[in-house]
């Protein structure tokens, strides 16, 4: 797509801006070298993370034995053999949100920074922006994972139910990777979640503002509205759109807009929806509408479930029947 995109975008001081933003090779100058490096490891495991999520397929089979034969004890043992290497997955996909949360402090920190727009922190820090945006796409397709394979709960509810059992009968697990209560009733409190990833980062947005009352609250809701009008013009801009290498590229856009919308959704007091909004909200719906259903129906009901304001009186009617479920 020539990777380097030229975006023409609205600031928000209403200053036109013209930036290239590049998604794919943009590289990071000295003074960004540091904050980089740290998210690009963290960057390196959420890759690998998805690579094991997607190839995730449970112990469904095991289980169903298990639970139709009780009383025979080799098969309980298959199931358990079956289980507890999987638990131990899930435990480091949910230990993984640590590291996601510190990383997006990070970022936030440098590109809400005060002395410049959105926009300019947006066009000087190209490399940061990018990883930001990759914070999110890998935030958007763990969620989407994770919604279409039950086999994620099922499996965690038999390791729990049958370790409650073991505790009773007074049993070793005999695991050195057994999940504690506590431990366990968190990662149960995160898979139950429609959206783990999605909660998480919106609650870390939220808690990043709350910690840092020094920072005025326009520079994050500023920042995330600017990235998402960004997403949308190059999605809207048949110039732009055309430049895509593969369609892949596309969906990255679209989760990452998606992903600023939500995180501004939750931190911004009256929400994203509000006709104040800094967001092009219908633009920003209509873009996802265009897109072929099957890419794009787990990112509309994010929008639809994980925000915090769609339902608010403040909300116009034509906003909700956009979002509306056919």
């Amino acid at each position: 797509m020539g990777n380097l995109i030229k975006v023409l975008t609205r600031d928000i001081d209403n200053n036109g801006g013209n930036f290239f933003l590049d998604f794919e090779n943009a590289q990071p100058s000295q003074s960004e070298t540091e904050v980089w490096e740290k998210v690009n490891q963290v960057l390196t495991e959420a890759r690998v993370i998805l690579d094991d999520l997607q190839a995730y397929r449970g112990a469904g089979e095991e289980i169903r034995q298990a639970i139709q034969s009780p009383g025979v004890e080799g098969v309980q043992e298959k199931a358990w053999a079956a289980v507890v290497p999987l638990v131990t997955k899930l435990k480091t996909f949910y230990e993984f949100t640590q590291k996601l949360e510190t990383s997006l402090w990070s970022l936030l920190d440098v590109l809400t920074s005060s002395g410049s727009t959105p926009t300019q922190h947006l066009e000087q820090k190209q490399a940061l922006a990018r990883q930001f945006a990759h914070i999110l796409h890998f935030t958007l397709r763990f969620d989407e994972l994770k919604m279409t394979n039950p086999a994620i709960q099922n499996d965690f509810s038999y390791y729990r139910r049958t370790i409650s059992r073991m505790r009773i009968n007074n049993v070793s697990a005999d695991s050195g990777n057994e999940v504690n209560n506590e431990l366990a009733n968190r990662m149960s409190l995160f898979y139950a979640s429609a959206t783990p990833m999605l909660k998480t980062l919106s609650d870390a947005t939220s808690k990043f503002v709350s910690d840092n009352a020094d920072v005025p609250l326009e520079n994050t809701t500023d920042c995330l509205s600017t990235m998402a009008s960004v997403c949308k013009v190059m999605l809207d801009t048949p110039e732009y759109r055309t430049r895509f290498a593969s369609e892949e590229t596309v969906l990255f856009c679209l989760r990452v807009m998606v992903g600023v919308i939500i995180l501004y959704d939750h931190v911004h007091p009256a929400g994203a929806f509000v006709k104040t909004s800094n967001i092009d909200m219908k633009g920003c719906i209509r873009v996802l509408k265009e897109q072929p259903p099957s890419s794009v129906e787990g990112l509309l009901n994010a929008l639809r479930y994980t925000t915090k304001h769609l339902n608010d009186e403040t909300t116009s009617k034509q906003i909700k029947g956009m979002l509306q479920t056919n």
